[in-house]
Order: structure tokens, then sequence, then C-alpha cells
């Protein structure tokens, strides 16, 4: 219901929204590093939602600079190789606001990790006032600790600012499968499961953490296709895009 009644009046369904990428969203072909071309793309969408009046708040991963998994199956200590992670994402969180503000779109960059002379430190209250000035905030580190995931940073950062929604943007799938459809034709898509579904059917989309924390906070998670030029806002104007987990049966 709320999904039509936002496409007949053409305002979004959503105020405040949490914008998950992967680091792996802005990698080029060759998977190491940022491709300009599609951070610019991505901008230019987040520049379109904010524009609308949504306050969009975003977190990023860092795995196309370092994946932490692989640095520690090689042999590294799990909290220094997730400490390199954290400061990859800030690396993104920094590229995205040049290319948003190179477009005019106010953004600041919050790290769970102080480093002031590129960004500011993580405050809550801080995050919240810049959303109501309109500015797009970027938050780097994760949550600041190891064996954290940016999965879980996007949650708990959502629920810490009352993001009514977390879009979470894949960049090779449109949806929720029940098996990998990259490897399987015949895999099937789901419109709509619940938290428990994630977590019963081991669907790898989120992390357990995370997932608990959306279910505790009721925060509904909408997975989309990022590649698909403008799902962003379809998400937003409450088009039927993608895959909805919340707590409905």
């Amino acid at each position: 219901m709320v999904e039509k009644e936002a496409i007949k009046t053409g305002r979004p369904r959503f105020n405040r929204i949490m914008l998950k990428l992967s680091g792996q969203a802005l990698a080029p072909p060759s998977g190491f590093g940022i491709d300009h071309a599609t951070l610019r793309t991505i901008s230019l969408e987040v520049q379109e939602v904010a524009a609308m009046g949504v306050q969009t708040a975003i977190v990023i991963g860092g795995g196309n600079i370092v994946r932490g998994h692989e640095y520690e199956r090689n042999g590294m200590d799990r909290a220094m190789a997730d400490h390199m992670g954290m400061l990859a994402t800030v690396i993104n969180a920094l590229a995205l606001q040049d290319a948003l503000e190179r477009l005019g779109v106010q953004t600041r960059v919050l790290s769970a990790i102080q480093m002031q002379a590129v960004c500011e430190p993580y405050i809550r209250r801080r995050a919240v006032r810049h959303l109501e000035k309109g500015r797009v905030v970027v938050f780097g580190a994760g949550t600041g600790n190891p064996f954290f995931t940016t999965d879980t940073a996007a949650s708990l950062r959502a629920a810490e600012i009352g993001a009514e929604v977390i879009l979470k943007a894949s960049h090779d799938v449109d949806g929720i499968y029940d098996r990998d459809p990259m490897l399987d034709s015949g895999a099937k898509r789901f419109d709509h499961l619940t938290y428990i579904d994630l977590l019963t059917h081991n669907l790898k989309v989120m992390d357990a953490a995370a997932i608990s924390l959306c279910m505790d906070y009721r925060l509904p998670v909408i997975v989309f296709n990022l590649r698909h030029s403008g799902n962003i806002k379809r998400v937003i104007m409450g088009e039927p895009v993608g895959t909805l987990v919340d707590d409905r049966p």
C-alpha cells in the first residue's frame, strides 16, 4: 500500500535512508582500485535522490582495495587485516565525497577511527545534524572494531541515525535468490523474505549480526541491482525493485 501511494503521489517513500555500497561496486574490471566512470555514475544517482529531499547516509566497503579475509588466509592476524580493511573504506568514502562535491552535493565523511586531518570523527548527533541540513553523510571505517563487517556497520549506523530503510546495492544480482544465479540459471528470485528466512536458510546476503540488528530495530532491507541505471530512485519512489526483507510474514 505504501509503495503504491508513493508512486501515485510522486513523493519519495522514505525520508531518511541508509545506502550500503560494496567496495567492489567501485572496482574497475581488473577488480582492484576505483573506476572513476562508475564512481561518477553512482554519484549522479545519489545527487538525484538528495535533490528530492531524501536524507541520504552511505556506508561503503573496502574490498576493491583490501580484502581482509584474503590477508587472514595468508597468515595475517585477523584484527590487523580488519583494521587495514577499515582504512580502505575511508579511501573509498573520500573518493565518493570528492565525486559528489564535484556535482555540487554537500557531503561529509565521518570515520569511526579518528583521522581529523582528512575527515570528521563519527558522532551520532553530528551525523543526524548533517542529514537534517541536507548533506550526504558517508560513514567510513566500519564500526571501528575488528571482526565486524561493513554490513553490520550499515545496520548499526542506520539504527543510530533513525534511517527508515537500508538499501543494499548489489553489483551483480537484482535481488535475493535461493541459489547463486551466477552459477545456476534455474535459481529463484524472491520478492519478499523475512529476517528469519535469511537466518534459517543461510541466504548469504548479510552476516547474522547485521540481520539481527535489523530484526531488533525493525529496519527493512531492500536488496537491488546497482548496475541498472535509476534503481536507487525507483526503490525510493516505492517501485517493486529487488527483494524486500522485513518482519512481515
